[in-house]
């Protein structure tokens, strides 16, 4: 688990509720149970600074770190699509962009997992489209200065046709896999968590969890079930991960009140 990651991880899932804002030593001590070193969260932090998800911040506890309106509009985005609390609706139309891809390997490559993070497929290099309008796609797209087009479309041959279009920008199959697979990984360390352990071992099991089903975020677009196979592997895993969040968010919520406490306690005794 890379540190940077684990950071939105956190922001996203326990700490946007909490103003958004954490010290330095809370920040540390909370990947602590994950196994990331403090230089690398420290490393971490200053990167997400540059980039404009982080702000630095003086907090009453000591210095801190604060999300910015760009991360929490992120996170917002991140946090409907993890635990999938609406009905996915559809009505026939698809949102396709033409753009012309920037020349370096590297920003292409930053494009295509922005845009893979928004819902899109790629049809080819300068096509992509999505089942429904990503709201953070112009905002983007502006900002790494890519010259596009979009458009709204239906498919001429209905949902067959869509049916076909979807096989194209994703492969079902694989992603049919992955939700197999997330649920095996998953299953045997979920089950070592019970009532009587404690609550660092609860949070790091459930923080383990919501990290692995993050990575869904960039594969599987949350297609509406009229253009999904039967039996979609991806229904049974969203119910296994909700059972278990659900589960251990008591105990992960004391861990970290508990690790926010402690760090401002620790700050105040060291202050004048």
């Amino acid at each position: 688990m890379q540190a940077r990651s684990a950071l939105f991880d956190l922001y996203g899932d326990y700490l946007r509720a909490r103003g958004g804002r954490a010290p330095v030593a809370a920040l540390v001590k909370l990947l602590a149970p994950l196994g990331i070193a403090p230089p690398a969260v420290r490393t971490a932090v200053s990167r997400m600074v540059r980039q404009g998800w982080l702000y630095p911040a003086r907090l009453n506890s000591g210095p801190g770190y604060l999300l910015s309106p760009k991360a929490n509009r992120r996170l917002d985005e991140a946090a409907s699509r993890i635990y999938r609390t609406g009905k996915i609706g559809w009505d026939g139309r698809f949102d396709l962009i033409v753009l012309r891809p920037p020349p370096a390997r590297r920003d292409r490559q930053r494009l295509d997992t922005s845009l893979a993070f928004l819902g899109y497929g790629m049809l080819d290099e300068q096509t992509w489209v999505a089942p429904r309008p990503g709201e953070e796609v112009d905002t983007m797209l502006t900002e790494a200065g890519v010259h596009y087009e979009r458009f709204s479309a239906a498919h001429a041959a209905g949902t067959p046709g869509a049916m076909g279009l979807v096989r194209r920008a994703w492969d079902l199959d694989e992603i049919g896999r992955a939700y197999e697979g997330f649920i095996a990984e998953q299953r045997a360390s979920l089950g070592a968590v019970t009532v009587r352990s404690d609550d660092e071992a609860a949070y790091a099991a459930r923080f383990r969890l919501v990290h692995a089903w993050r990575t869904f975020l960039f594969r599987d677009p949350q297609l509406p079930p009229a253009l999904l196979p039967e039996r979609w592997p991806g229904t049974s895993a969203a119910v296994f991960f909700d059972r278990h969040a659900a589960r251990l968010r008591p105990a992960a919520d004391r861990y970290v009140e508990h690790c926010l406490d402690a760090s401002g306690k620790v700050l105040r005794q060291k202050g004048p």
